[in-house]
């Protein structure tokens, strides 16, 4: 693949970031549910790294982490380290097992978000931001409320793989 073509690639992904990030930002930010917010990027970055593979699955997320810190209150650069760490995992998976379906994706997303939120209820233990019990409700219904949103992501991110690797004549960790 050329180098013009992987920056057409990369561009395609960034620009599907674009919607989940303002949707998140500016939309459901106003009307939360249960008193919480979805948390998208860190779903975004599983779905590329899925289709993507453990190393540009590290360095997509790693981006989308950065852009995560811009947005999210919190511990700084903890989202830019988490995501990059969540990209190799999931496709690393994505390379040796899980496979690149809904399920699969929904498996990632899930244990994704799970580690997620239990790194930010350490975090909120550690600078007293409320009881354990509050804490984990609150992650626990925020979790669950971002991964609502799996299947719109899911399609969003296949569509885009599947449309580079065909113009580009390539398969996914290509």
């Amino acid at each position: 693949m050329t180098t013009q073509e992987q920056v057409r690639k990369w561009l395609c992904y960034a620009l599907g970031v674009l919607p989940i990030w303002l949707a998140e930002t500016q939309v459901l930010n106003r009307v939360p549910l249960f008193g919480v917010i979805p948390v998208l990027l860190p779903l975004a970055a599983v779905a590329a790294a899925l289709w993507e593979g453990a190393r540009r699955g590290a360095v997509f997320g790693l981006c989308v982490g950065l852009v995560a810190d811009a947005t999210y209150p919190g511990v700084p650069g903890g989202m830019t380290l988490g995501l990059c760490a969540l990209g190799f995992l999931t496709g690393a998976m994505s390379q040796y097992g899980v496979r690149q379906t809904y399920v699969g994706y929904l498996l990632c997303a899930g244990a994704s978000m799970g580690l997620l939120e239990l790194a930010r209820v350490v975090w909120a233990m550690f600078t007293h931001l409320g009881t354990l019990g509050d804490v984990v409700l609150v992650a626990g219904k925020e979790g669950l409320w971002s991964l609502c949103f799996t299947p719109l992501i899911y399609l969003l991110f296949k569509g885009i793989c599947l449309r580079v690797n065909a113009q580009q004549g390539g398969g996914a960790y290509g």
